[in-house]
Order: C-alpha cells, then structure tokens, then sequence
C-alpha cells in the first residue's frame, strides 16, 4: 500500500450517483455529492494556507459537513486533528498549544472563548456548526475545489489522535494513510462487508471508532450509511428495517434491551451488531442473543493500533473475549517488566505488531521509543491472555492491575463474579492506597433497580469463589459508574474519590 488515503477510500468512487448516506439535516448524499463536497472543502483549507503535513485541529458536533473535513483534510495533504467535544477551553489550549495546527475549527458558539487561544497557538480559526453551517463552508463555497489530491506516501501521518490522558500527559498519536488503509481493508474482509451493507452510524466522529472504523469501512466496502448525530434508541429501532449493520459501544446494547421494540422480528434484517470501546458484559451477550437471535461480535482496538482483534464472523463468538488476531496483526503476552513470553492461559501484558500500529507519539520520541520492543511489537498497557482455543481475553489496564499484600489482583477477575450475583447490574474493582497491604480493594457496584444488597452480602457471596485477597475490603454502592464519552469506565476518577478509605482518620 502507497499513496493518500483519500484515492484508496473515495478516488474510485467519486463520481458515482449512488447513495454514501442519510442524514435527517442533508437528506441524501451520493458519493459524487460528497467528493464535491469535500474537493470545495479541500480547496478552502488550501486557500487558508494549509501546507503539506500541516495539522487541521477540529472542536465540531457530528454532522456530514463535518465528517467530509476529514477526508478534505486528507486530501489536502494535512494531517487531521479530531478533539472531543466536551473538552473545555483549557483542555483545548493544550491541544492547539501542544499540536501546533495551522487551522482550527471550532463551533461558532465558542469562537469567541477558543479563538484567542488558536491565534497564540499560530492556528487560523474558522467555524462550523451542528448543521454544518460556518465560516469553514462559506469559505468553501467561494473557493477553487481541488483538482488534483495531494501526493502523499504510505507512511506518511494522516491524523493525530489524542490518547484519553486519564494518568499524565495525553499523547498524539500519528497514524498514516497506510494504517488507516490496513486496518479498514482488513475489517472489510473479516466482517464481510459489501457493497449491500447499510451501516447505522450514531457514534461519535472525533473517536476511532466512529471515525475511522465505521467510517473508513463503509467507504472500502462501498456501502452506505444512516448517519444519525448521536445515539437514540428510538432512532436506532427505526433504522433497522433499512439496515444491516450496527457498530456501537456496550451502552447502545444495554440500552436497546431496554427498548420494547427489540425483538428477532425488528431485528430480522441486521446482519451484524459490533461492540467496542469499552468491555461487553457476558450478561449483555447471552440477553441480546435470547433476544435477537444475534451473537454480538466483539473486538479489540485502541487509539495507537486502530483495530487489532476480533470474534469471528463465523464461528464461536465467545462472550467475554475479543476474538483472534485480525488479519496481518499480529498478537502475544509477555511479562510487562522483562518482555518474557507467556503461554497459553498466562496473564501478562497484550503487545501487538502489524500495518494498523501507529507512527508513533507525536514529539514524545523517548515515550515512543519505550512502548515498543525491540524487534516492533508495541506495548498495549493492556493486560490479557490468550486461551487454548486462541480467543484473547482482555482483563484490564496495566496501570489497574491492584497488588495487595505481595499478591496481584486483576480487576476484571472479580468483576465477573460481582457482575453474576443477582441483583448486579455492573461493577468497578479497583485499589487505593492500605497502610497494611499496601493496596486495598475497592468493588463499585451499581445494583439493578428493587434489588437490595449489603456490603457484607457481597463480600460473603465471594467467600469460596475467589482467594481471600482478591476479596474487596470496602464495597461502594453507586447509581452509575463514572464513564468517558465512549463508554470506558474511569477508574481514575474512582481512585480518587475513595482515596483515604483505608488510611487512619488522623491521616486524612
């Protein structure tokens, strides 16, 4: 693979009349549509001095104007720059100040408190609201559409995602037009897509997942999609007799259950339901396929690899994995201190290597350079094994691996058997400071609505289940567990609210 990213997924396709998309705001956009839009596009980024391997940073609602910056960007020859939506103005100052973009656009409704921040970081600001409607279209309706894309090679960085920064300094990570191209051709042909598929997008735009995976993969296949801005349920049901694909993160599932609707029949035309982002309860599985006649498959991706595994499309889809090793990715657990391989049902840290792995940490070449090994395989910090029929199990972060009294405790361990009491609808397990152990265990739990469960009944119910030091020394009930804008709980955020739990009253 070689060349922009932008020839591989849209240049073939230009200048069809067939349908990419509907939207409730544009309607019908064929691809020849959306090529011209993004050529107008493109030619306005150029007329406001994008340079080849400039950064085009974006703070916009999800709208189709907004995802065809993307591929004008690319286009461009720049390099795209998405930013979470929620991020405030200091958040932001970090980013710009960090990435250095040439451009910057932003909703008009934070262009007076954001602009100021994109002039000191040298970035020209323009806008675009959730309509798709701004300075940044106005611009491009004025402007000479681009002729010709710009040359660019395979290895060249066509986006810069910001790692979640939930422990120090988020990280930029490089990604090339050839590991998005990879990993995209790669799910076409693990997923089966075609030409047929219609794709329901209600995620985000500024993430991997609803950028890049679900994105990426309807224009590699060919297909179309009902692009909806943001998740609805109801919506949701109301797009699946048109469609036949859903990629969403456990939330959507968990929510659709509760839906009246679901059902085999309104489900009948779906072929495929993907979850990712965030772990899928085994609960959720086993309900939605009771439900739906359909097994959700399950994967498993992060910002620096795109997608690296999956449950197969045909076979086992086995609820609490993520499957195998996606074609030409490569995937092994080692011993996070010494790099040792493990074997089979060995707990250790997931490392990776393959054409979707990242460029690396955007000016952070020592950081780089210590999350690879030597011989290229890239250090997920997610810990993990691999079981005798080859599926990969992830059990949690490297940095939530809890080692009290001497002992290591895996979150996701003792998670499963909270999870399974009755009662429980989801748990967090995780450590905090203990002047005796070190680290003492801390359980989350979020009940299901009647249900009526002590601290005492819970840690009881785990007496013979689990070691007595996996036990959790405190459980902390809660009405729902603090999460991030793609469904990953933060235990960060839980690690500090309960700090000091174990420590004595004088110390806190």
């Amino acid at each position: 693979m070689a060349g922009n990213l932008y020839d591989a997924l849209l240049g073939r396709l230009d200048r069809e009349d067939r349908l990419l998309l509907t939207d409730e705001t544009a309607g019908s956009v064929s691809y020849r549509a959306f090529a011209d839009q993004c050529a107008r596009l493109a030619g306005a980024l150029l007329e406001a001095g994008l340079q080849p391997g400039d950064r085009v940073a974006v703070q916009a609602e999800k709208s189709v104007t907004a995802l065809a910056l993307y591929l004008a960007t690319v286009r461009a020859g720049g390099i795209y720059l998405p930013l979470n939506i929620a991020y405030t103005p200091a958040e932001i100052e970090y980013f710009l100040t960090d990435a250095e973009p040439s451009i910057f656009v932003c909703d008009p409704s934070k262009f007076a408190a954001l602009e100021p921040i994109a002039r000191a970081a040298g970035a020209k600001t323009l806008t675009l609201d959730p309509a798709g409607k701004g300075t940044l279209t106005d611009a491009a309706a004025a402007a000479e559409p681009i002729a010709q894309t710009s040359s660019r090679s395979g290895s060249d960085i066509a986006a810069i995602l910001y790692t979640s920064g939930t422990t120090g300094r988020s990280k930029g990570a490089m990604l090339s037009h050839d590991n998005l191209l990879s990993n995209a051709l790669s799910l076409v042909e693990s997923w089966r897509f075609t030409d047929k598929d219609v794709l329901i997008h209600a995620l985000p735009i500024f993430h991997t997942h609803g950028l890049f995976v679900a994105t990426n993969v309807v224009l590699a296949a060919r297909a179309s999609m009902i692009f909806q801005p943001k998740f609805d349920p109801n919506k949701i049901m109301e797009a699946m007799p048109q469609a036949t694909t859903l990629m969403g993160v456990p939330t959507f599932y968990t929510r659709l259950l509760q839906h009246p609707g679901l059902s085999r029949e309104s489900t009948a035309h779906m072929r495929l339901f993907v979850s990712g982002s965030a772990p899928l309860l085994a609960e959720t599985h086993i309900e939605w396929q009771e439900r739906t006649g359909h097994a959700i498959l399950e994967r498993y991706g992060m910002t620096e690899t795109n997608m690296n595994t999956s449950n197969p499309y045909d076979g086992r889809r086995v609820a609490g994995t993520v499957g195998f090793p996606l074609p030409g990715v490569e995937v092994r657990v080692a011993d996070p201190e010494t790099g040792a391989l493990f074997g089979t049902e060995e707990i250790g840290m997931i490392e990776v290597r393959g054409p979707n792995v990242f460029q690396g940490y955007w000016r952070m070449p020592e950081k780089t350079a210590s999350e690879f090994r030597k011989d290229g395989f890239f250090i997920t910090g997610d810990l993990g094994k691999i079981d005798a029929d080859g599926y990969v199990h992830i059990v949690g972060r490297g940095k939530d691996l809890i080692i009290t009294g001497g002992y290591n405790v895996y979150p996701k361990e003792v998670e499963m058997e909270i999870d399974a009491m009755p009662g429980v609808n989801e748990s967090a397990v995780f450590g905090v400071r203990h002047p005796d152990f070190g680290e003492g265990i801390i359980a989350a739990v979020v009940l299901k609505p009647g249900a009526e469960l002590t601290e005492q009944s819970v840690i009881k119910a785990l007496d013979g289940r689990l070691a007595g030091y996996k036990r959790p020394k405190k459980v902390a009930f809660m009405a729902e567990l603090p999460r991030n804008t793609m469904g990953k709980v933060q235990k960060n955020l839980l690690r500090d609210q309960f700090a000091g739990t174990f420590e004595p009253a004088a110390a806190k």
